[in-house]
């Protein structure tokens, strides 16, 4: 007798697991996961057409726009004849640890072993995701990750994939958009095991002080806690001095071992290269080793052709330098155009505008990104989508997300029809 092979296995696929959608078997936790801002920017606009008379100008998206320096470009096309050839190891090249390390020693002053203490990265999400599947225990009971509100999504996906539950910590806008780590109670630092934090912060540009990365270290001690800082837009910033790292804070408090701290940085943004996906991680040689013997098995090698170019990128300053400047007089530019109509001002880094809606839209953000979209045809991203519906609202609501990625005039010409935009429909009811 014949036997249909298929109808076999979607029986016994069936048997083993009936709840499961056409009978196949999944990972329970990705019903946790929600739908990607952007996504959810995608369906907030289906239902509006835009101004045909006018150009679409997007805000929403923070991918860097200014031009890739062509240094990096030459290094990259330079390495493709030898740089294909061979399986690269998972933890990079010595010439790529070693640049890393001698740019920690150019910007912060600091002094790490390139073989135990820096590890090449495939872009921060990547190994931002990768690190908390490292680090996250799901048998010790109730397994949390402590994040930022509002928050980068991938935090809260790889809390969630992982096994743990996310307590979100809402930032105070009285405080320049500091995280209130007080909120947290002495129980839910007890059973966390990896905290978020990010500085210069997404979407709100803040830059945390020596005194809050203290009350983070002390917490660390003593709940043994692993510290995850999200550095990724450090070279974008407004102030004559530079943010402080984490690693740069730790040691300026005597922390020179790094204990439970790891460092994520980028050149997405410093030098203009989001395609590349370059970046490293920095910090502790315990948590390092560990996280390299997860990544030697998830498949996590940079290409040869990458590092390559990323070498050539982590050894000048110049072109960062000059990425800086762009965005310094972009901001300049545009900041006192929206601040005419909206609650906003210049952030202390990265390339964002954090800013609150005028008072008539009832903080509706998502409604105002919407009418804004169909009159003006510019995007932006409402600020609720950032964050989460946690201990008594959502951080988020009222506020929209602005990159300022793309070109002076460009961006320039955003800020305009948002002023028009917000002076002919200062009330909801008027959109």
């Amino acid at each position: 007798m014949k036997v249909d092979s298929a109808w076999w296995r979607k029986s016994l696929l069936a048997e083993f697991n009936p709840a499961f959608p056409d009978n196949r078997v999944m990972n329970p936790l990705l019903t946790k996961l929600q739908p990607y801002p952007f996504e959810r920017l995608k369906q907030l606009f289906a239902s509006r057409t835009p101004n045909p008379a006018l150009r679409h100008i997007s805000l929403g998206i923070g991918e860097p726009k200014h031009a890739t320096p062509a240094f990096i470009q030459e290094a990259l096309k330079a390495s493709v004849a030898t740089g294909l050839s061979a399986y690269p190891a998972t933890a990079g090249e010595p010439a790529l640890r070693k640049a890393c390390a001698a740019w920690l020693q150019t910007r912060y002053g600091l002094s790490l072993d390139p073989v135990t203490q820096v590890m090449p990265v495939n872009g921060s999400r990547e190994a931002l995701f990768a690190l908390t599947q490292t680090v996250i225990d799901p048998t010790r009971p109730e397994p949390t990750v402590v994040s930022p509100n509002p928050f980068y999504q991938i935090y809260e996906g790889a809390a969630l994939l992982s096994g743990a539950q996310v307590h979100y910590v809402p930032s105070d806008p009285a405080r320049n958009f500091a995280n209130d780590w007080d909120s947290v109670s002495g129980e839910v630092w007890a059973r966390t095991q990896l905290l978020f934090v990010c500085s210069p912060g997404n979407p709100t540009g803040a830059v945390m002080p020596l005194s809050e990365w203290s009350k983070l270290f002390e917490l660390s001690d003593k709940y043994g806690f692993v510290i995850a800082s999200d550095e990724c837009y450090s070279e974008i910033y407004f102030r004559d001095e530079a943010p402080l790292g984490g690693l740069e804070a730790a040691h300026q408090l005597g922390r020179t071992d790094f204990k439970r701290l790891i460092a994520f940085t980028s050149l997405s943004k410093r030098s203009n290269v989001p395609g590349l996906r370059s970046g490293f991680v920095a910090g502790d040689a315990a948590v390092i080793k560990q996280f390299l013997l997860y990544r030697t098995y998830h498949g996590s090698a940079m290409s040869p052709v990458v590092q390559a170019a990323s070498v050539a990128a982590w050894g000048d300053e110049a072109h960062v330098v000059d990425n800086r400047y762009q965005y310094r007089t972009k901001f300049a530019q545009v900041t006192p155009v929206l601040a005419e109509v909206l609650d906003v001002k210049l952030p202390d880094a990265s390339f964002y505008l954090w800013a609150g809606v005028p008072a008539g839209w009832q903080g509706d953000d998502a409604a105002f990104a919407q009418a804004l979209y169909a009159s003006e045809h510019v995007t932006v991203l409402p600020g609720s989508y950032l964050a989460r519906d946690f201990n008594g609202g959502n951080p988020g609501q009222g506020r929209i997300r602005m990159a300022l990625v793309a070109e002076t005039p460009e961006c320039l010409e955003a800020a305009e029809r948002i002023a028009r935009f917000v002076r002919e429909h200062p009330h909801k009811d008027q959109k």
